[in-house]
């Protein structure tokens, strides 16, 4: 429970830094003079930086372990929420937001950013006298502290297994090249990668416009709660459904194909943001406008996933235990693919072969009552079947 609670602790924090300026942004853009181009790409900046930190968090993740690579990514990332408050063009507010690459890190955090930032403002304005100049830069010490208390709590109170820490259980002797080869090799990572682009990334590029568009256009405030319930109701579902395939695409690369994923968040907002929302050549409306359609169709190949074991969208399983055929295929056939008999030998594919024992409980009851285990050695096509 410990560890539940440091993990969205710290995603939460991540997401209040990270977002901070937004809801601000009709302050900073008048102190700064920016235009409409330099606030599409403030947006842009502020989550494309993540879309490399979060595949390299995946393979640190299996490397050195969630604890140390959690901590060490959110107080590298920590200086640039303090150094925003010393911003004095255009230009710097651009660069020092591309640093937030912690926008890879937590949900809610964006939202709640959206009202603790401008209340901060006004408690700084009227607590200490300062012009709204002055008391936005002040604001942004709130996030930063935020950011560092969580990353050490995170390190001195975290656990990485329930056995302890990664470098004090057995090493699996896993090698990094066999982890980036068998999760790039699957295409369902890319596929989920995609659509994850489109429900995450849509929520990112929401969250830098979505205050400015309130700001300028909307005048009922009960309008506008309904609105964001509604929408955040479907895009949390949508992330959710898209992270809850994503542990079964494969045991042994399974931080890649997270990070996989969570990249492709990001690259849907910077997608997003640059063809609708930098500059002036759409307005907001029609920007979202534009945004729905594209959610529309790049959520259409989910319909391509497919087990070979449990099917797909509009095709059932192969796994059938009552018969001798090659073609039937089980949990044990798909996740021991991704091991050759050398390493079975030296045992690397025991957690593995666990993992499906424990998936196979994760099918429905019809599916479940017609399965039996798998001897992981009987499978001599078992390296095909990953691929189908």
């Amino acid at each position: 429970m410990r560890a539940f609670h440091l993990s969205w602790l710290s995603f939460f924090a991540c997401f209040v830094s990270t977002f901070a300026a937004p809801p601000l942004l009709p302050i900073i853009r008048d102190n700064l003079n920016l235009t409409a181009d330099e606030i599409g790409y403030a947006g842009i900046a502020s989550v494309t930086g993540a879309v490399v930190a979060r595949i390299a968090m995946g393979a640190a993740c299996d490397t050195v372990g969630p604890r140390l690579a959690s901590a060490s990514l959110v107080l590298i990332t920590a200086p640039a929420v303090f150094f925003t408050p010393t911003v004095s063009s255009p230009v710097s507010f651009v660069v020092g937001t591309a640093n937030g690459v912690a926008a890879g890190w937590g949900n809610l955090g964006g939202g709640a950013t959206q009202l603790v930032m401008p209340f901060a403002v006004t408690l700084i304005r009227r607590s200490t006298g300062a012009a709204k100049f002055t008391a936005w830069r002040i604001a942004f010490y709130v996030p930063g502290l935020f950011q560092m208390l969580t990353a050490f709590a995170v390190l001195i109170f975290g656990q990485d297994l329930p056995d302890g820490n990664f470098r004090r259980v057995e090493n699996s002797g896993d090698e990094i090249p066999q982890i980036l080869f068998h999760g790039v090799r699957n295409y369902r990572g890319w596929i989920l990668a995609l659509t994850y682009g489109y429900c995450f990334g849509v929520e990112l590029t929401v969250d830098n416009v979505i205050a400015e568009y309130f700001y300028d256009r909307v005048n009922s405030l009960g309008g506008s709660i309904v609105v964001m319930i509604l929408f955040s109701f479907f895009c949390q579902a949508a992330c959710g459904l898209t992270f809850g395939v994503v542990p079964f695409v494969s045991k042994r690369s399974l931080g890649l194909i997270s990070g996989m994923t969570g990249g492709g968040g990001n690259v849907g907002a910077v997608i997003t943001q640059l063809a609708f929302f930098k500059g002036s050549k759409y307005s907001k409306e029609t920007g979202i406008t534009y945004m729905g359609i594209m959610i529309i169709c790049c959520t259409l190949p989910l319909c391509l996933i497919n087990f070979p074991q449990w099917g797909g969208m509009f095709s059932s399983g192969r796994s059938n235990p009552s018969s001798s055929s090659s073609s039937s295929a089980t949990e044990e056939d798909y996740y021991m693919a991704e091991w050759s008999s050398q390493e079975k030998e030296r045992g690397l594919h025991q957690a593995s072969l666990k993992f499906a024992e424990n998936s196979r409980r994760e099918r429905g009851r019809r599916s479940a009552c017609n399965t039996a285990p798998a001897n992981d050695t009987s499978s001599s096509s078992s390296r095909a079947i990953l691929a189908v």
